[in-house]
């Protein structure tokens, strides 16, 4: 449930009620919105209700969430959370765009690459130092000295950088160099996973698995939420579909969708959403039209010579192409890119 104090409730009333929610047993998370601080409770729904918390002093009046995801529900926080990534706001008025290859895969290439979709506007890198494949024969990610070339490219370009983690073993390991921890499709459920990353204090970005409905995308939301981390931005990247002339359907009624549902920011990716990249222009356009807060971009020197996923990276000068028109799109919906 969600606590709304009164705009006169001193520090005192709120502390005591704090101290009497927590003796029993409840989590408290302080938010913004309504017109004024409010607090979310979670815990014992029956407990809570036969507590007269209404009549507490401080207290103007007591509102049920009646979302399975309480802290990532639009309930809880009325007004959109805008996650910041340094100087990057994503969920703002620009729309971000997070480019790279699909992993890194030596030095030289991937600061190339960094260097080139900066220059077209974007402003965040992606890479895998960790590839969670299909097959254990493909190529897996070339670990720590993938992040550190990750770490040199922000150096070099004051871009910053997401990667994906795929162990909770490894969670310091990945903080430690990147900016965005990225959940993959696969881990959408790892819970495990999801409590570690909701303990460190970095932006996660989250994608939904290739079968999972909007509710159980936000539930994983609420494991990291739940575990203290707020800073959560949700990535539609395609589900699994009956049709194979792309790799998976892009789910663009997600993006409206999840915004009405949610607060936190929402971004989509059409380079794993269609596999092909003729068509990833194309979506990156319809995505920004239909309110995305960002787009996350696979682009590959020589994608014929690409480790993983070279079908559906752009050229670096496709992707400048794919950014001048984008601006035409942000400008058209009162974004800007």
């Amino acid at each position: 449930m969600i606590i709304v104090l009164r705009d006169d409730a001193t520090p005192g009333d709120r502390e005591a009620l704090i101290r009497r929610l927590s003796r029993l047993g409840m989590t408290v998370h302080e938010s913004e919105g309504m017109g004024g601080r409010i607090l979310g409770v979670v815990g014992d729904e029956d407990l809570l209700h036969s507590q007269s918390l209404d009549s507490s002093p401080g207290v103007e009046r007591v509102v049920p969430l009646t979302k399975p995801y309480k802290l990532a529900s639009r309930e809880f926080r009325p007004d959109g959370h805008v996650v910041h990534v340094g100087p990057v706001a994503v969920g703002g008025e620009k729309v971000v765009v997070m480019a790279g290859p699909c992993s890194v895969e030596n030095r030289a290439d991937f600061l190339d690459v960094a260097r080139r979709v900066k220059a077209a506007g974007a402003t965040i890198v992606r890479g895998g130092a960790f590839k969670p494949r299909t097959s254990p024969y493909s190529f897996q990610g070339l670990g720590k000295e993938g992040l550190q070339i990750l770490a040199e490219a922000r150096d070099e370009t004051g871009l910053r950088v997401v990667t994906e983690v795929m162990d909770p073993r490894d969670v310091d390991l990945v903080a430690s160099y990147a900016d965005i921890l990225q959940i993959g499709a696969r881990n959408i459920q790892n819970f495990n996973l999801l409590k570690e990353v909701g303990k460190i204090r970095k932006p996660i970005l989250l994608k939904r698995g290739l079968m999972t409905t909007l509710t159980e995308f936000l539930m994983s939301a609420e494991y990291i939420m739940s575990n203290g981390n707020y800073e959560v931005i949700l990535c539609e990247r395609g589900i699994r579909s009956f049709d194979n002339a792309t790799r998976n359907l892009l789910d663009l009624t997600a993006i409206p969708v999840l915004h009405a549902w949610t607060h936190l920011p929402v971004i989509a990716d059409p380079s794993h959403g269609t596999g092909k990249w003729r068509w990833v222009p194309p979506m990156a356009r319809a995505a920004v039209a239909c309110g995305a807060d960002g787009l996350m971009v696979e682009v590959h020197a020589t994608p014929e010579a690409a480790f993983s996923d070279g079908d559906q990276s752009l050229l670096p000068e496709k992707f400048a192409e794919m950014m001048r028109d984008l601006r035409k799109v942000a400008k058209a919906v009162g974004r800007t890119l």
